[in-house]
C-alpha cells in the first residue's frame, strides 16, 4: 500500500507523493518562546519526528524545518517584567527548549529558523502582498491583510467568511476596512523591538512569519504543513491566504494536524491549574513514558493526560522493556552458541505477519495504535518461545536476536526502546515499589527466603510465601540460575 497522509485541507486520506522525486519538504510550527513548554506542546514534536524517521526509511530525503517565534507580544511582556531585553527572554528559553527537546531523545530539525532573522524575507513578502492589492497600509503604518480580496479564505477551516462573526475570533479595530483583515506588520510601540520597513518602524505580525520562514527555506510549495490542530484557524488559514495571495500557487499540498493533549477529559489550561510543563514531567518521570503515552494513540485523536494514562504507560513499557531484558540476558548466556539462520517456527511466523503489519499501520497515515498492535503480537510470542533460564539452542538464540532486533527497529522510529532494558526496567520497578509503598531490599528478603524453603523442598511454605508476594504486586519466576522477580504489569 502506498503512504496514505489524512490531509486536513481536503479532510480525506491521499496518497502521499512528494512534489519533487525522491525529496520532502515539511515544515512545522514551533513554539513562541516565553517560558518553558508544557507537556501537550511537545506532542507535535514527537509525533513529525516519526513521520521525518519513517518518510526517510522509505528512502526519502526529508528536509525538516521547526521554527522558533521569537519576537511576539507575550515575550516582549516576560522581558519588561523581568528587566531585561525581549532577545534575551526567546533565547534563554529557545536554550530551555532544547533541554528538554534532548532530553526526549529526539532528532535535530534540518532548519530551526528564528523571526529575528528573517525580517528581510518578511518585508519582502509584506510589499509584494501590498503591490498585489491583498493587503493595504493604514495612517499610522501598520500593514493589514484583506481577507476578502483573497478567493478561497476558510478552505482550511471549513470557515464561511460570511459567518465569521465581528468580535468572536477577531479585534475589531477601526483601521480595518474588515472586522476580519489582520496585520501583517504593525508599528512599534516605545521600547519593543523593532526594525525599519518601507511603512513604519515596527514588528511583524505572527501569521506572516511562517510563510516568510516557509518561502526563504523551500520556495513557494512545500509538500506537508505540520502543528497543532488549535492552528487550523486562524494561523494556518492566515498563513494560505497570504502565501498563496503573494504567489498565486499552492502553499502545502498536505496539512496535518496533530490533536491536543487533555487532563482528565477536560481542557489543559492556565486558568484551570492543570498545565504542567515537560520539565516538571521528565523530573517526576522520565522521556520514555511522556512518548509512550503519546505515540500509542493515534495523532488525530485527543490524548488524555491523567494518572491512569501514566499508569497504563508504565505498565505497558514495563512489559516491554521486560522482554527486551529477557532477550538480553539470553543472548548473553547463549555465548559460544551459534545462532540458526531462523528462529523457532512459531516466532517466525509471528514476526513475518507483524512486520507488514507495522508498514501497513505507517503507511496508513501514521496509525502508531496499530504498530503498538503488532509490538504486542511478537512480544507475546516471544514470551511464549522463550522462558528465562531454559537452555539457549541455536532457534532459542535465534528468536532472541530477532526479537530485540525487530524491536529495537520499531521503536527507533518512535525513539522509544532504546534504553538499556535490565537498568530501565530496575528503574520502572522502583518507580512501581514507590507507587506501592513497598521496599526493594523487603522483597529481596522474601524471595531469597522463599528460595531457601524451596531448596528444602518445603513446598508449602514456598507456596505462601510466593501468595504473599502476588498480593504485594509482585510476580516471581522460578529459573535454573534462580527465583527472579518482577513488579507485575
Amino acid at each position: 500500500m502506498a503512504q496514505q497522509i489524512y490531509n486536513t485541507l481536503t479532510q480525506k486520506k491521499e496518497e502521499f507523493q512528494p512534489l519533487t522525486p525522491g525529496h520532502v519538504k515539511m515544515y512545522v510550527c514551533g513554539p513562541t518562546v516565553y517560558g518553558l513548554l508544557h507537556i501537550g506542546n511537545f506532542r507535535g514534536p514527537i509525533f513529525f519526528n516519526m513521520v521525518r524517521n519513517w518518510l526517510e526509511k522509505q528512502g526519502l530525503k526529508v528536509d525538516y524545518a521547526f521554527n522558533f517565534t521569537d519576537v511576539d507580544d507575550k515575550i516582549i511582556d516576560r522581558a519588561n517584567r523581568e528587566n531585561t531585553t525581549s532577545h534575551d527572554i526567546s533565547e534563554k528559553y529557545i536554550s530551555e527548549f532544547w533541554t528538554d527537546f534532548n532530553a526526549l531523545g529526539l532528532r535535530k530539525h534540518t532548519y530551526n529558523p528564528k523571526v529575528t532573522e528573517t525580517m528581510d524575507p518578511i518585508v519582502k513578502l509584506v510589499g509584494e502582498l501590498v503591490e498585489k492589492k491583498k493587503a493595504y497600509v493604514a495612517a499610522d503604518g501598520e500593514v493589514l491583510y484583506s481577507v476578502r480580496d483573497f478567493n478561497g479564505y476558510g478552505k482550511l477551516s471549513r470557515k464561511n467568511i460570511d459567518e465569521l462573526e465581528s468580535g468572536a475570533r477577531v479585534q475589531v479595530d477601526q483601521k480595518k476596512r474588515d472586522p476580519l483583515d489582520f496585520a501583517l506588520w504593525k508599528p512599534a510601540k516605545p521600547g519593543e523591538p523593532h526594525w525599519k520597513s518601507p511603512w513604519c518602524e515596527g514588528r511583524p505580525g505572527w501569521h506572516i512569519e511562517c510563510s516568510a520562514m516557509v518561502q526563504s527555506l523551500f520556495g513557494d510549495t512545500i509538500d506537508i504543513h505540520g502543528g497543532g490542530s488549535d492552528l487550523i484557524f486562524p494561523h494556518h488559514e492566515n498563513e494560505i491566504a497570504q502565501s498563496e495571495g503573494a504567489t498565486g500557487k499552492t502553499f502545502a499540498r498536505f496539512w496535518m494536524h496533530n490533536n491536543m493533549l487533555t487532563f482528565g477529559g477536560g481542557k489543559m489550561s492556565k486558568s484551570l491549574g492543570n498545565i504542567m510543563t515537560a520539565r516538571d514531567f521528565l523530573s517526576k518521570y522520565d522521556a520514555e513514558i511522556l512518548k509512550f503515552m503519546m505515540m500509542s494513540v493515534h495523532y488525530r485523536s485527543l490524548c488524555d493526560f491523567s494518572e491512569q494514562a501514566i499508569s497504563t504507560a508504565i505498565s505497558g513499557l514495563g512489559r516491554i522493556y521486560s522482554s527486551l531484558a529477557l532477550a538480553e540476558k539470553t543472548i548473553a548466556n547463549g555465548s559460544g552458541v551459534v545462532a540458526s539462520a531462523t528462529a523457532t517456527k512459531a516466532f517466525e511466523e509471528v514476526l513475518k505477519k507483524a512486520s507488514a503489519d507495522a508498514v501497513a499501520a505507517l503507511d496508513d497515515d501514521f496509525n502508531t495504535p496499530e504498530l503498538f498492535a503488532a509490538l504486542y503480537a511478537v512480544m507475546k510470542a516471544f514470551n511464549t518461545s522463550i522462558r528465562a533460564g531454559m537452555k539457549v539452542t541455536p532457534d532459542v538464540l535465534a528468536t532472541a536476536q530477532k526479537f530485540r532486533a525487530w524491536v529495537l527497529e520499531q521503536g527507533a522510529l518512535m525513539s522509544l526502546f532504546q534504553q538499556e532494558a535490565g537498568p530501565y526496567l530496575t528503574s520502572l520497578d522502583n518507580r512501581l515499589l514507590a507507587e506501592k509503598g513497598l521496599k526493594r531490599a523487603e522483597i529481596d528478603a522474601l524471595v531469597a527466603e522463599r528460595s531457601t524453603v524451596r531448596a528444602a523442598k518445603d513446598f508449602k511454605k514456598s507456596d505462601e510465601l510466593r501468595d504473599a508476594l502476588l498480593a504485594r504486586g509482585i510476580a516471581v519466576s522460578d529459573t535454573a540460575q534462580g527465583s527472579i522477580w518482577e513488579v507485575a504489569k
